[in-house]
């Protein structure tokens, strides 16, 4: 009897072992890209790095501590200077120093918008290049604000600009937003969308910064990729409370403030309480990706209906942008407790940046990090939260068409949804637009991903050329 379970365990786990090797030498080979690169314009590349560099001179870092917009409309001077023709034909609209303009179209289709902030983080550190000197070197600009989001702005301005020479007219309207505040999700945004929310207009599509044209957008997975982001999840910050008796540090007694606090994050750390999910849009993500995955990894993810439980499991210790694209993540940032060395807290807390998953979203989760630290003794104060987007499609129109225009800009270069872990001025428009797209379509290397709020950032003004050429194309054939 045993012999026979064993036997039929081993016929099992063969039939399993043939069915997924099967399915993993049916994932198709990756597509082959015989068109030719497209040659960048070497004079149109100088030209636009020239023009950003003026616009990357102008230091406008954003704090929420800092109400003056001196600096942001300085920007807006440079912007009038190098797009005149924007500021004559288009309807400009400042709300607090950000800006919003209207391109008026035929109305043969919905209107659209196109977004990009302006503002800055800080640069502190040892620069190669001053970090708002604008300097070009063979070939790269440097500078803060290059890849986040000047460089991306520029160029839809640019394609605008050129489209007015050419005294082409939209098919619909055409809004073009740039806000003074995104870097600490201040109230641009936000004041943007009231003007849409007041004058009931609905966007068809958004197209604000997001993912990018990388190489290798996976560790294992070659090949180029334009990673348009279809999912922003919500996000909150929460103080976390923990009460005590105070006193001399000499006795110590057992639970205390921030003994308690140690043992709550230890717990979310080491036993994640949020529920891990491969959703619509991270499975087609990989599915998009698999024929570029080399074995074994194609074998896994050609078969997640074996391996997902194994994969939700292990995802933490293999990216932590793989786990943040399957569940709520709650990252520990700030602390305080005694301002004595030798003095026992009273009160000692820990605040915690979140990112809400929709499918367990904002309130939820909230609920279940909150019930956690009362197991502690803890008390949760909500900061701010926000709530996840709407998803866009990866089927519907406007994604198509972002997909469609790659494909023609970039013949190389293929294209997946994915899910954005950071936050954007998306966040305001879910009532007006269903379909807001993160994307600037910018190839850029690891290491210029890397300079972002960080040293040195860079961009390749080649890139420029072809991201003018995008938006052209998007704006032409919009319906």
């Amino acid at each position: 009897m045993i012999t026979k379970i064993l036997l039929i365990i081993l016929f099992i786990i063969i039939l399993l072992l043939g069915l997924t090797l099967i399915k993993t030498l049916l994932v198709p080979k990756p597509r082959k890209h015989t068109e030719k690169e497209i040659p960048i314009n070497t004079e149109r590349a100088v030209e636009y790095g020239r023009s950003l560099s003026e616009l990357i001179k102008i230091e406008t870092i954003s704090s929420k501590d800092d109400k003056s917009r001196d600096k942001f409309f300085t920007f807006h001077k440079e912007l009038e200077n190098q797009f005149p023709l924007i500021h004559e034909k288009c309807e400009k609209m400042v709300f607090n120093g950000s800006l919003l303009y209207k391109w008026p179209g035929n109305n043969k289709a919905e209107p659209i918008m196109l977004m990009s902030h302006h503002d800055v983080v800080e640069a502190p550190g040892k620069w190669t290049f001053p970090p708002f000197g604008g300097k070009i070197a063979n070939g790269v600009l440097w500078g803060r604000g290059t890849v986040d989001t000047k460089s991306n702005l520029f160029c839809f301005l640019t394609a605008v600009e050129e489209l007015l020479k050419n005294a082409f007219v939209p098919n619909g309207d055409i809004y073009l937003a740039s806000t003074c505040t995104e870097e600490w999700s201040g109230e641009g945004g936000e004041l943007i969308a009231n003007y849409f929310k007041e004058n009931n207009i609905k966007l068809e599509m958004i197209l604000d910064e997001g993912g990018m044209i990388v190489d290798e957008p996976i560790k294992g997975v070659p090949g180029k990729f334009a990673m348009i982001g279809v999912m922003e999840k919500g996000m909150g910050n929460l103080k976390f409370i923990a009460k005590g008796l105070g006193g001399h540090a000499s006795a110590p007694p057992k639970n205390s403030p921030i003994a308690r606090l140690a043992a709550f994050i230890n717990h979310v750390e080491k036993s994640d309480p949020f529920k891990a999910k491969f959703n619509s849009t991270v499975s087609e993500m990989y599915r998009r990706l698999l024929p570029n995955m080399k074995f074994p990894m194609k074998y896994i993810f050609s078969n997640l209906w074996i391996f997902e439980p194994i994969l939700k499991k292990l995802m933490p210790s293999i990216s932590s942008v793989g786990t943040a694209m399957l569940k709520t993540t709650c990252a520990f940032t700030t602390q305080k407790g005694s301002i004595g060395l030798n003095v026992l807290p009273q009160e000692a807390y820990v605040t915690a940046n979140m990112r809400f998953i929709p499918h367990q979203g904002t309130e939820e989760s909230i609920e279940i990090i909150s019930n956690l630290a009362k197991k502690y003794n803890i008390e949760t104060e909500i900061i701010n939260k926000s709530y996840p987007c709407p998803v866009v499609n990866y089927n519907s129109k406007p994604f198509k068409l972002v997909e469609d225009t790659v494909k023609k800009i970039y013949p190389n270069v293929s294209c997946s949804p994915y899910v954005m872990s950071g936050a954007t001025d998306c966040k305001f428009f879910s009532e007006v637009c269903e379909n807001s797209i993160r994307f600037a379509p910018l190839e850029i290397s690891p290491s210029q991903i890397d300079s972002v709020h960080g040293l040195d950032e860079n961009i390749n003004i080649s890139t420029l050329v072809t991201g003018v050429d995008f938006f052209k194309s998007i704006i032409k054939n919009w319906c």
